[in-house]
């Protein structure tokens, strides 16, 4: 059964996930311990550099993990609080509910539309199926509701566009074609993965504009994966900012560019071009890499690369996680002794 939610209540909260991948190498911890909440009406940006762990929350999420990752703790639960809420990870990935949550309650929109779309059916008929999939609607009832999502998200001239197949449209269109099919389901979460990545600047805007427009009419609790501190300031309302599998800071957007707390989330504010830099000035970067996921170091996972390091603590235990719903860093600088 689904609720209805207002404004600012809890849709999802996530608890101490933890997923590993068992390699022959041995086992990989991709996430460990990452909690937050998505709140109706509000967007979350969870923001990282690639290998932090971003996209696996979002698969985790809608149970679509490739193998061999494994969700191996915490939880996952909509409507918390309510009579009705649901632990996802209580469900089997397969069965009949996770399948009405997945792409009903939950919408996912890909970093690259082609991933969600296949070349041999028209966009229209993968609509209609998506939109058959959570409704009682027939054939031809899906068809206009098809159409009446492509205009939605601003097709031109849905009516004929509905048969194109996607190899016949622009990469701005297929990515609008994308949220159409997240939104079939009627969701009240949205997950968008990296949704402006592979697009031009143009292009980017207006889908971000979309996504704003969406939200505000429907009261979607907006879940934006991206890289791009500069959609997160044009976009978020709170932001996540993940290292190495973990959520090492968590703010108000504003908050977050204007005190940041961890040494992280400073590197990376440093790094963001700015039109106050003199011509030529090289932009500052962040020493080393993200390690991988399986070399974990000793202590902080961010210590090797931090330019505020505390040798013999930092370098020997990880910091206290972030309490969830607090702003807060998850750093021995934020920690008293």
């Amino acid at each position: 059964m689904r609720l209805t939610l207002m404004a600012d209540q809890i849709a999802l909260a996530v608890r101490d996930l933890a997923v590993h991948f068992e390699m022959e190498q041995g086992v990989v911890r991709a996430l460990e311990g990452v909690s937050f909440d998505l709140r109706a009406g509000r967007t979350l940006g969870i923001v990282g550099e690639s290998g932090c762990g971003k996209s696996v929350t979002a698969r985790s999420i809608l149970r679509i993990l490739d193998r061999p990752g494994r969700v191996v703790g915490g939880s996952i639960v909509l409507d918390p609080g309510s009579s009705g809420s649901t632990d996802v990870l209580a469900l089997d990935s397969n069965a009949e509910r996770m399948r009405a949550i997945r792409g009903g309650r939950i919408g996912l929109i890909f970093q690259e539309p082609m991933t969600a779309l296949s070349v041999h059916y028209t966009v229209g008929n993968q609509i209609i199926e998506a939109v058959r999939q959570h409704s009682d609607l027939s054939k031809q009832a899906a068809r206009d509701r098809a159409i009446e999502l492509l205009r939605e998200v601003g097709i031109p001239r849905p009516e004929l566009r509905v048969d194109a197949y996607p190899f016949q449209l622009s990469g701005g269109l297929r990515q609008r074609v994308g949220i159409a099919m997240a939104l079939a389901g009627d969701p009240d979460i949205l997950i968008a993965d990296e949704p402006t990545t592979a697009l031009d600047v143009t292009t980017q805007a207006q889908v971000l504009d979309l996504l704003r427009r969406l939200q505000a009419e429907k009261g979607i609790a907006l879940m934006l994966i991206t890289h791009d501190m500069g959609v997160i300031a044009e976009m978020c309302d709170d932001v996540a900012v993940m290292y190495l599998g973990r959520i090492v800071e968590y703010a108000p957007v504003e908050t977050l560019f204007a005190a940041p707390r961890h040494p992280y989330t400073r590197a990376l504010l440093r790094a963001v071009p700015t039109i106050l830099a003199k011509p030529r000035q090289r932009l500052a970067t962040i020493g080393g890499a993200v390690p991988h996921p399986g070399a974990r170091p000793v202590g902080c996972p961010f210590h090797p690369r931090c330019s505020e390091v505390i040798e013999g603590r930092c370098t020997a235990a990880v910091p206290p996680p972030i309490p969830p719903g607090q702003a807060g860093a998850s750093c021995f600088l934020e920690v008293p002794g």
